[in-house]
């Protein structure tokens, strides 16, 4: 018999009729009451998963929704890639200030009543702690918690809930110096408990269906005892050295040029000309041949500069910059400069 054979069968239910949670509001309190209401109470070894959106609506979170671009800014530690919508408006990934990469720094518009957008708990972990020392006071209960939202990830289509803040909970169930079912050694495997649990709380939860928390049993093996937090949902996020993905892939080349700080590119790349364009402007944002030309002439562009050294410097940044625009350049010398006739690049 093994080991799994022996474990305490998973129960995740959810728990409704929570209702509309406003600033000032007890969650701890509010998730007591639904559990009552489906005569149920709280056990030393669950977990509670709670959304965040109640938690930030419960702490008054809010602000104006006219204001929403200045609020993503506001709560952007770093940003990551950013793309121009058809409407003109900006969608960025950045580094939010609590924490995680995600969209928009996590201010949200959606379930939220009124003409406004919600942030997320400045520090999650510590809004996680708060919500467990308050369902111990009012139940007794030794319990983990974890605070969740929901993000996209990379290489995926589609959006998951991860946990943003945990209290009381191992986050990372660390096998690495273990051995597998083959006797094998196992190096780099760690899961990411504290996100499964997220996810699967999402499948109870839902988006549209008023269900803002979950209760899990089974999971005691994982729960911290009373006075231990843990390390908290924050030391998940990968720190520089080990962030392979710090920025988006034509930010990576920009950033390269010196040119980062130019227009983001749209979501729709447009014309040949308009990228064309793009790429011209961001050969010519920086570097030492900002008194370097560069015009579009049907689909190749025409390069000038003052000398040859300064000549091949602006050619590898066109080349460059035509690469983040899914364009090839070939290169043919010219008495005046250099012609860039521009193709596809090959997918």
């Amino acid at each position: 018999m093994s080991a799994a054979d022996n474990a305490p069968p998973l129960q995740v239910v959810g728990l409704g009729g929570i209702g509309e949670v406003r600033a000032g509001d007890d969650v701890a309190r509010a998730v007591v009451d639904a559990l009552h209401a489906q005569r149920a109470s709280l056990s030393d070894g669950d977990v509670i998963a709670v959304s965040s959106k109640v938690v930030s609506k419960a702490a008054g979170l809010t602000a104006p929704a006219a204001a929403r671009e200045d609020v993503v800014l506001r709560q952007s530690r770093r940003l990551v890639a950013a793309r121009r919508t058809p409407t003109g408006a900006t969608t960025r990934i950045v580094e939010a200030a609590a924490g995680p990469v995600m969209a928009a720094a996590g201010v949200d518009a959606s379930n939220v009543e009124g003409d406004v957008v919600l942030t997320l708990p400045a520090d999650p972990d510590a809004a996680a702690r708060d919500l467990r020392d308050r369902l111990h006071e009012l139940t007794g209960a030794v319990v983990g918690v974890v605070v969740t939202d929901t993000a996209g990830r990379a290489w995926r289509t589609g959006q998951t809930d991860f946990a943003l803040g945990v209290a009381g909970l191992d986050v990372l169930d660390d096998l690495r110096g273990t051995v597998d079912a083959q006797g094998r050694d196992l190096s780099v495997t760690a899961r990411a408990v504290a996100d499964e649990i997220a996810a699967a709380a999402d499948l109870v939860k839902g988006k549209t269906d008023g269900v803002p928390a979950a209760l899990f049993r089974g999971l005691s093996d994982l729960v911290l005892p009373r006075g231990q937090d843990g390390p908290g949902a924050r030391s998940l996020v990968r720190d520089a050295a080990g962030d392979w993905f710090r920025l988006g892939h034509v930010e990576a080349v920009r950033a390269a040029l010196g040119a980062g700080g130019v227009e983001p590119p749209p979501l729709v790349p447009g014309t040949l000309a308009d990228r064309l364009g793009r790429a011209a402007e961001v050969a010519r944002a920086a570097g030492p041949v900002l008194e370097g030309r560069v015009t579009a002439e049907g689909p190749a562009l025409h390069l000038e500069a003052g000398d040859d050294f300064s000549l091949g410097v602006l050619t590898q940044r066109v080349l460059a910059a035509l690469w983040t625009e899914d364009l090839v350049g070939l290169v043919h010398r010219e008495a005046d400069g250099v012609e860039v006739r521009v193709v596809e690049r090959p997918r």
